[in-house]
Parts: structure tokens; sequence; C-alpha cells
């Protein structure tokens, strides 16, 4: 069985300061940064919304997808969470869930 991976953008308001990671385990990885359980950029900037996630098939394509993102401008990273969820609502209920 193959392991899913995810990239992720977290955030701690609409058009707030945001941050791109990567996971083989996005509950789990979620979950820390809601609650501030990792040293780091998120826990610094009180990152603690999930506002867009997208799966992978392989480890290596999510590992580039995140280099590539974080090298974006800001607002290509904002139009990407944006087509998805306008509004920037918290996806952790949704993610919780997978």
């Amino acid at each position: 069985m193959s392991q899913i991976n995810w990239v992720y953008i977290m955030t701690n308001k609409r058009n707030g300061t945001l941050y791109v990671g990567s996971t083989s385990n996005l509950i789990a990885r979620v979950h820390q940064h809601r609650n501030a359980m990792v040293e780091g950029f998120t826990k610094k900037y009180g990152l603690t919304h999930c506002v867009w996630f997208e799966d992978f098939p392989d480890i290596d394509a999510a590992l580039a997808q995140e280099r590539r993102m974080k090298r974006w401008r800001r607002e290509w990273k904002i139009n990407r969470i944006e087509q998805g969820n306008p509004e920037w609502v918290d996806l952790w209920p949704k993610i919780s869930r997978l």
C-alpha cells in the first residue's frame, strides 16, 4: 500500500503570515502546528489554521512541490488558497476526518 504525502499551507488569519510544509501524516502535523507543539516558524508566528492542502502519490513529488511553492511569490500562494478556499476557512475539521 502506498503512503499519501501532503503539501499544506498554514496561516494565522486571512492574508496573514503563510507557511508551506509537507508531511506524510497530515492529521498529526497540522495537530502539532495547531497546538504549538514544535519549536519553529509556525509556533513563533501563531500559524494554527491550515487553509490549503494537496495530496501527492510519493514523497519526492510532495517535496518537489513544497520547494517550488516556498519560492513562489506571496500573491501566487494566496491565489492557490483562494482557488479552493476563498473564505480562508480553517480546514482542520476536514483534515481530522481524513
